[in-house]
């Protein structure tokens, strides 16, 4: 990952046009991921621990990867379709794998977790089977951020609380793993800009009653973004200079300032 940002501003009225996209790709993209994911159980109900040494998504490549918050999933699916169309960007959007964790704990869990009359999950044998299921879930995400140029956090008041002028707060523990991950992740510059920088210097400046946790989300390491950012992005990108066709985030590195060039070179 070489940097994010923390989206702020998007609503459905921005994204109308996309909507009907958003949804097909995202089809597309859940089935894809399920189909991935579904290597690992056996026949027997089990999983396939040597396979989970394996890259999880080797098929599945993207240059963003959208965290966001389960009630911003149609939001989400409508903003990946416009970086798909307005750039030509693809978009990894995470609820495609934490958004099938019930349903792979579920196959699991009808096979193992079940007590000796079968009316029910064993207490203790589902929070085995929850636990590791998580936390290989986990690890597909991190994976997934690691192999992707960008993260693009989609911040709603359905993702984040604040409560203060300084703290933000998230009920939700897959957008608070993704965020911290980001963090620790190591930050590599694409290979495009080893050629850039022939031409110019340049420096890189749920809702639930019977439990209600909230994790402290550290935003400060995400370069702030809004939908007035996209527009501007959008028409850049649109009216290039013809001769010279730069990839499409690094205009947006450029207008945040994430990416700076500090000749003329890349004018020409």
């Amino acid at each position: 990952m070489f940097t994010g940002f923390n989206l702020e501003g998007l609503d459905n009225q921005f994204l109308s046009h996309y909507k009907g996209a958003g949804e097909v790709a995202y089809n597309q993209q859940k089935n894809h991921i399920q189909k991935e994911l579904d290597r690992f159980v056996l026949d027997d109900g089990s999983l396939d621990g040597s396979a989970l040494q394996d890259d999880w998504f080797p098929d599945v490549k993207a240059d963003i990867f959208l965290s966001h918050s389960h009630g911003d999933q149609k939001l989400t699916m409508a903003f990946a379709a416009m970086l798909k169309e307005e750039f030509g960007l693809k978009a990894f959007i995470d609820s495609c794998v934490w958004g099938y964790a019930n349903d792979l704990l579920k196959k699991i869990d009808d096979v193992y977790c079940r007590n000796k009359k079968g009316d029910m999950y064993d207490y203790d044998q589902r929070n085995f089977s929850t636990s590791h299921v998580h936390m290989m879930l986990s690890s597909a995400l991190t994976k997934m951020m690691d192999k992707t140029e960008c993260l693009i956090f989609v911040n709603t008041p359905k993702s984040l609380t604040t409560r203060d002028a300084v703290e933000d707060k998230t009920k939700s523990p897959w957008i608070y793993s993704e965020i911290a991950t980001s963090l620790v992740l190591r930050k590599r510059k694409p290979d495009r800009h080893d050629l850039l920088i022939k031409h110019a210097k340049f420096e890189a400046a749920e809702k639930k009653s019977q439990l209600d946790v909230s994790y402290n989300v550290d935003l400060s390491h995400l370069t702030p973004l809004s939908t007035s950012d996209l527009s501007k992005w959008r028409d850049q990108v649109k009216g290039e200079i013809k001769g010279w066709k730069s990839h499409p985030l690094d205009q947006l590195y450029l207008i945040k300032r994430v990416l700076e060039i500090k000749t003329e070179a890349y004018q020409r």
